[in-house]
C-alpha cells in the first residue's frame, strides 16, 4: 500500500481509523448538550461540511473561516469570512448558544492570538466546546508523524517536505517552513489557561491523550 492511500485508510477515507474518531466526538459533543439541535452555533474556523454531516445539526450555524465560503450555502447555515482572533464588529457583537472549534486552536499563530480567540470564545456565548491535539500524543496528527512535534523547526520543516503521510503535500522548503510555524501543539498548562473556568475533558486512544476539549456548560 502506497503512503498516499495509507494516508486515505488512516485519515481522509469516510470510514477512516479518524473518521471514526471524529464520530464518537460529535457523540460526545450531543451527549454534552443533549439540545443541540435547537441551538444557534458559531463554529470558529470550522467548515459547512462538519455539520452537513452531523447526526446532530443545530438549528443554525455561524461558521466563520478565513477561506472563502463554497458557492451554496444552505438555509441554516451563515459563513462569514473573518478572523477569529480579529473578528469584525458584525460578528462580535452576537451572542450565540454555543461556540464550537475544533482543531483550529494549535493554528491561529502564537500565544498572544491564542489569547484572542479564547476572548471571542468566552465573549459569544456562555457555553463552547473547544478542542485542540494534544502535543504529548505520541504521533503529530497532521503529518501522522511521531514524535514530529518535539523537533527543532529545522529538522521538523525536512520532515514536512519528505514525510509522505503530511496533510498538505509541501514540494518547496518555504512551503514546508510555512506549514510548521503555523502549526503549534498545546498541552493541558496552556489549555487551562486559556480556559480557567472550563472542564478540560481529555480524548483517548489506547489510553493515551490525543486531544483536549475545553467545555463550558453553565
Amino acid at each position: 500500500m502506497g503512503p498516499h492511500r495509507l494516508r486515505f485508510h488512516l485519515v481522509d477515507s469516510a470510514g477512516s481509523w479518524s473518521a471514526r474518531q471524529r464520530q464518537r466526538r460529535a457523540e460526545w459533543l450531543t451527549r454534552t448538550f443533549p439540545d443541540l439541535a435547537d441551538m444557534h452555533v458559531v463554529d470558529l474556523g470550522g467548515r459547512l461540511g462538519t455539520w452537513t454531516r452531523a447526526s446532530v445539526r443545530p438549528a443554525r450555524v455561524h461558521v466563520v473561516n478565513l477561506e472563502a465560503p463554497p458557492a451554496e450555502v444552505p438555509d441554516w447555515a451563515y459563513i462569514d469570512r473573518a478572523d477569529a482572533c480579529d473578528l469584525p464588529e458584525r460578528i462580535a457583537r452576537n451572542r450565540y448558544d454555543l461556540v464550537y472549534s475544533n482543531s483550529v486552536l494549535e493554528h491561529v499563530g502564537g500565544h498572544e492570538r491564542r489569547l484572542r480567540f479564547a476572548d471571542a470564545v468566552h465573549t459569544l456565548a456562555e457555553r463552547h466546546w473547544v478542542q485542540t491535539p494534544y502535543r504529548y500524543f505520541p504521533i503529530e496528527p497532521h503529518w501522522i508523524a511521531p514524535g514530529m512535534q518535539f523537533l527543532p523547526v529545522r529538522l521538523r520543516t525536512a520532515v514536512a517536505q519528505r514525510w509522505p503521510l503530511g496533510h498538505k503535500p509541501t514540494r518547496t522548503h518555504d512551503a514546508a517552513l510555512h506549514q510548521v510555524l503555523w502549526t503549534e501543539l498545546l498541552d493541558r498548562s496552556q489549555m487551562r489557561h486559556y480556559f480557567p473556568d472550563s472542564r478540560l475533558l481529555v480524548e483517548r486512544v489506547a489510553g493515551l491523550p490525543k486531544s483536549l476539549i475545553a467545555v463550558r456548560t453553565p
